[in-house]
């Protein structure tokens, strides 16, 4: 599985000054948020989390499956104290039998993947008939600018290419909800921009210059993402879903779903 951008990635798994902020941002919230919440709807069972990073959308089960390309980002998951299992894997070969997973997650990976088509039928595989599907993706293209290509995306999403690809795994479709609205575009540029000054000043030595200053802005980052989450989630409300920035797709393996009424 091809990632774009993968240097500049496998440096931020290095760091823990940078999981810190991560797990701290608006956005990073909101989507663990709307996720969790469609995968508790779908009741117990083993869950599979492609792509999970450093920063899973799942958290506090033991039930949890953490697949991930890069084995340094699982390493320093792992060491977080994370429950679950934590396996190293290609998204586009899934080491597991057919059906092995009552539901798997799949937040903001697919516009990573050069062969996203081949990783959407690999999550297809390996959940059990009458699995749940819960993926997000960046959303219309023509959104898509300079924050994309710093974070590593081929891509941003039309809606109806998702419904299309979703069709074609054997996926049908149960819902699609808005995570994120047009004030996380605008956001996005300050926040590469933050990130990029955290590298540059952590680069050197050890990187405890960097690290120190993480731990220093974390308390007042963590109470203005927080803030912010709130006038984000607004945003995402009052805007038509054709402005959304951030899909959420639930889908569900086979014949077993019936379409709900999408906003």
């Amino acid at each position: 599985m091809k990632h774009a951008n993968e240097k500049r990635f496998e440096d931020f798994f290095e760091e823990r000054k940078y999981v810190v902020l991560k797990n701290y941002l608006y956005n990073y919230l909101l989507r663990r948020r709307a996720v969790g919440r469609a995968v508790d709807e779908h009741g117990p069972g083993l869950v599979l989390e492609i792509g999970s990073g450093l920063s899973p959308m799942i958290t506090g089960r033991d039930d949890v499956v953490y697949s991930e390309l890069s084995f340094r980002a699982l390493k320093t998951l792992k060491a977080g104290g994370g429950r679950g299992h934590h396996v190293v894997a290609d998204g586009t070969r899934l080491p597991f039998r057919d059906g092995a997973f009552r539901q798997a997650v799949c937040s903001e990976v697919l516009e990573h993947v050069e062969d996203h088509e081949t990783a959407l039928a690999e999550l297809a595989r390996v959940l059990a008939p009458g699995g749940h599907a819960c993926i997000t993706v960046p959303h219309r293209q023509f959104y898509f600018a300079a924050d994309d290509r710093f974070v590593g995306h081929f891509r941003r999403y039309e809606r109806a290419q998702v419904e299309a690809m979703l069709d074609s795994a054997g996926l049908r479709l149960g819902n699609v909800s808005k995570v994120l609205g047009p004030l996380e575009k605008v956001t996005m540029f300050s926040t590469v921009m933050m990130f990029s000054l955290i590298q540059r000043i952590g680069g050197g030595g050890d990187g405890r210059t960097g690290g120190a200053l993480a731990v220093a802005i974390a308390p007042l980052f963590k109470c203005f993402n927080r803030g912010y989450a709130i006038l984000a989630r607004m945003d995402a409300a009052l805007m038509p879903v054709s402005l959304a920035t951030v899909l959420l797709f639930s889908s569900i393996k086979g014949d077993g779903a019936k379409r709900m009424n999408a906003p």
